[in-house]
């Protein structure tokens, strides 16, 4: 094939990518800002314009986006910014729920929207931030000491965005020998121990209360086979898709649940009564289910197909019978399999449609992480978390809101997938979106005395740090020194 050339003046104009706007990024961005700024403003202080340059760090700067690294890069002290992070009263909350408001009236997500949960795990080396524990991290598949957040994913076929979430605290954080270490690092004393299912439920319950559309929730078998959680979605009219695992029990007629006294003890006994049952897996490969091969999207490496199949089942939830979907995928030698309340009317291309789209978190994790900083954020203050999760969602955000306008007003040139041969063009991603705003707004390079200064106080703070520890040593024979290596 013989791609076309870029030598000339319009090639960019039929990708969608206009000079002007490109270089109005700067404009865009800080317009952008003044419509939340006065969430970050206390009642004695207005620091609200150390948040603009978190949030421009946040999406410019492509390593080491600390506080003390944002601070440095946008000339404001690194005690500064570590106190707006990590001290200021400033309240998330109202500023996540100004971006549900801009959320719930664009009309992007009018339809089709799905909400997405998971967790995501950062490695830490020392227990002292909040929430920190030896427990699951799943981005290295084994028990480390790390730092848990459950997230909440707004999808749609253009874009995907985090758009809340919360820290999760393991249950030893709440014993009696932890208050000291809550109160150090600001837990709220009316903060609780909740499981990860319950805080998908407490987000949810904030979610549907700024009004943010969405047709179903989806979530991996972490949420999806905690039968409690599946239950308060029904109840709430939320249509749900919870992956659950291979030995899931599942009746095909609806069980009696019966207690009978038992031969050597007081206790009843509980038996169920159902004339057959399965596993989740023997169903798919026993059972009679509806199937069909589903053309799902567009993907780098072509149209994404799998194999769906389907069948109305039984399941039991505090001993209460419920009648579900159990939907299964199968894409080559990868099987999942879902519980759902869609409607007994619900085609199978939307049902799988629907559950397709969990894939879509992975994909906001991996943004979040490498592209919007999270994966550099360094603190140990729970709101020090809760202000960097605002920021990370401002970020996103952003970059979502203006390649959705973009898409909008230019949209790439139709003739493209003539050139290309191709069924689908690419869409921007936030890492093009934010190689553009960094050749609009440059990050400054540092002059030979801002760089000696800079290293000088990192050789100053490495040696306070080198006195700190032999204070805390016990006393040894006094020896000729040696070099730091």
């Amino acid at each position: 094939m013989n791609e076309p050339t870029h030598n000339t003046t319009n090639a960019s104009t039929r990708w969608g990518l206009w000079t002007k706007e490109v270089e109005g990024l700067g404009n865009r961005l800080r317009a952008y800002y003044e419509q939340y700024c006065r969430h970050l403003k206390t009642k004695t202080r207005d620091t609200s314009e150390y948040g603009f340059w978190y949030l421009s760090g946040l999406l410019r700067m492509e390593s080491k986006r600390t506080m003390a690294g944002i601070g440095r890069s946008s000339n404001i002290s690194e005690q500064n910014m570590q106190h707006f992070i990590s001290n200021s009263p400033w309240s998330a909350e109202p500023l996540v729920a100004d971006i549900h408001g801009e959320i719930r009236v664009h009309p992007a997500f009018q339809s089709e929207a799905m909400l997405i949960f998971d967790e995501s795990a950062d490695g830490k080396t020392g227990d002292k931030s909040a929430g920190t524990g030896r427990q699951h991290n799943g981005r290295l598949g084994k028990i480390e000491m790390s730092q848990v957040g459950v997230f909440a994913s707004l999808v749609t076929p253009q874009v995907n965005l985090w758009i809340d979430g919360e820290l999760y605290l393991p249950k030893h954080w709440f014993d009696d020998d932890y208050q000291e270490q809550r109160t150090k690092v600001g837990i709220p004393k009316e903060r609780v121990f909740r499981t990860k299912p319950e805080l998908v439920w407490d987000l949810v319950q904030r979610i549907q209360h700024n009004q943010v559309p969405f047709v179903a929730v989806a979530m991996d078998d972490l949420y999806g086979r905690n039968s409690q959680l599946r239950q308060q979605l029904d109840g709430a009219g939320i249509e749900y898709y919870g992956d659950v695992p291979a030995n899931t029990r599942i009746y095909f007629d609806k069980p009696l649940v019966r207690y009978v006294q038992g031969k050597r003890a007081k206790k009843l006994k509980r038996t169920v009564a159902a004339q057959e049952s399965a596993t989740v897996a023997e169903c798919f490969l026993k059972g009679e289910m509806e199937r069909a091969t589903v053309t799902l999207r567009p993907s780098e490496r072509g149209m994404l197909v799998a194999d769906f199949a389907r069948c109305r089942v039984w399941t039991l939830v505090d001993d209460t019978p419920r009648q579900e979907w159990l939907l299964v995928r199968r894409s080559g030698k990868y099987i999942t399999y879902v519980l759902s309340n869609a409607p007994a009317t619900a085609s199978l291309q939307t049902m799988a449609w629907r559950k397709s789209h969990r894939y879509f978190i992975e994909r906001s994790n991996q943004d979040a992480k490498s592209e919007l900083g999270w994966d550099d954020f360094q603190a140990t203050k729970y709101l020090a978390w809760q202000h960097h999760l605002a920021f990370t969602i401002l970020a996103s955000w952003f970059v979502a809101q203006t390649r959705l306008d973009w898409l909008q007003r230019f949209p790439p040139d139709p003739a493209l997938l003539v050139d290309y041969q191709t069924n689908a063009l690419p869409q921007l991603s936030v890492a093009n979106v934010r190689e553009l705003l960094r050749a609009a707004m440059p990050l400054p390079q540092l002059s030979s005395e801002q760089a000696i200064d800079l290293v000088m106080q990192h050789l100053v703070n490495r040696t306070r740090s080198r006195t700190s520890r032999l204070r805390r040593q016990p006393f040894l024979p006094s020896q000729d020194p040696v070099p730091e290596m």
